[in-house]
């Protein structure tokens, strides 16, 4: 019989990631936050656990649990002790882990609610640092056993869960993403003068890091320039990851090496223009849990060319361009017609692409994270279904 909630709800959200990564998890864990705080329901009451003080935040509590990383067993004391400790002091009724690690020793009264973006270190081990499958091996059953709720961001992933740990069946709930809606098209560009970008540009988005196929994406490149008079650059957005040596000694090699260009990690406006201004985002990942840059591409108005593999299709829908992840003649190919699509095409392309985007929304993320997290207490099992919030198929 579906009970009723006799008071608010202190829930906790591990936000470590605001503070000490730029990567996919930390832009998750601000635009949860954000989302969380606008739709403002008021049975619930959420509280941050982080590393740093935001002094611009308000309307959230922020408990800060300095993280001191020297050696491994400081980092372990304040995930293992010091943040149960202050979960169980400040009575909290459930947690949000938002990076899919813990939460670790709490009591049972505490619901769990355990974020999963993807199984790479489980999918893709030769991708991954050996310490990063060790934990997962080691941690991840016992997490999921323990969670209450186990939120995915597609049903592809949802699936992934369901396949490799089968008793997860009837907990899992798959949420679309969103996108930061100040990422508009901004054809600003005082960007590519800055970053000293002088012809048209195709552009890539994310961590230098095996997964991310940018080996076979310079090779892709090599092909497109060659069957291609003009000259137009590749700029790669991201930091370096792990396992990045291959697409350096690659890179180093490259025969049009003069026209790639690595910013690292840029600003969000940076970006924004980026996207604007792109001839496409080639976003030919071997795996992802969702394919954020997808989506944000779509929002600037700019054409994608993406992999037809996991998640990928799920977010692309029938606006994106897909390709074979592991055929660069296949990238290449999608390249050279994009490049040649008359302007006619390409407008209508843009549009729809801006229709694409406008589906998803962070705080539709949030108000369903929110349905999800009130049944906790209303006695109503997570139910093994695709997000409530419908994307038209691809």
């Amino acid at each position: 019989m579906t009970q009723t909630m006799h008071h608010k709800k202190r829930i906790a959200i591990i936000a470590d990631s605001i503070d000490n990564q730029k990567g996919g998890v930390h832009v998750y864990t601000r635009e949860l936050v954000k989302g969380l705080l606008l739709a403002s329901p008021g049975d619930l009451e959420f509280l941050l656990l982080r590393e740093k003080r935001d002094p611009h935040l308000q309307g959230m509590r922020q408990i800060v649990i300095p993280n001191i990383r020297i050696g491994l067993g400081l980092a372990a004391v304040r995930l293992f002790l010091i943040v149960p400790f202050i979960l169980w002091w400040n009575r909290v009724d459930a947690v949000i882990e938002p990076a899919h690690f813990g939460p670790f020793n709490l009591p049972k009264r505490i619901k769990r609610v355990t974020v999963i973006h993807d199984l790479t270190p489980l999918l893709f081990p030769q991708y991954h640092r050996f310490h990063s499958q060790w934990l997962q091996r080691i941690f991840l059953k016992r997490i999921l056993s323990k969670a209450s709720l186990i939120v995915a961001n597609s049903t592809y992933t949802a699936d992934d869960i369901r396949r490799f740990f089968p008793f997860t069946r009837g907990k899992v709930a798959s949420i679309l993403l969103g996108y930061d809606p100040s990422m508009q098209r901004v054809e600003d560009t005082a960007v590519l003068k800055n970053l000293e970008i002088t012809s048209p540009f195709w552009l890539a988005v994310g961590t230098i890091e095996p997964r991310k196929n940018l080996v076979r994406l310079l090779e892709a490149y090599r092909l497109f320039r060659e069957s291609h008079d003009a000259r137009v650059c590749m700029v790669i957005v991201g930091e370096r990851g792990w396992k990045s040596e291959p697409f350096f000694e690659a890179l180093e090699h490259h025969p049009f090496r003069a026209d790639i260009l690595l910013t690292g990690y840029v600003s969000q406006h940076q970006l924004t223009a980026l996207y604007s201004l792109a001839i496409g985002l080639v976003y030919p990942s071997e795996y992802e849990g969702f394919g954020l840059p997808v989506l944000e591409a779509f929002a600037c108005g700019c054409p994608v060319i993406c992999s037809n593999v996991s998640s990928l299709p799920e977010v692309g829908g029938d606006t994106a361009w897909y390709v074979d992840p592991l055929d660069e003649k296949s990238i290449a190919g999608s390249m050279i017609q994009l490049a040649h699509l008359p302007d006619r095409d390409s407008i209508q392309l843009r549009m729809a692409c801006l229709e694409r985007a406008a589906a998803f929304g962070w705080d539709i993320h949030a108000r369903e994270f929110i349905q999800r997290l009130k049944a906790l207490w209303m006695g109503e099992a997570p139910s093994d279904q695709e997000s409530i919030h419908s994307v038209p198929p691809h």
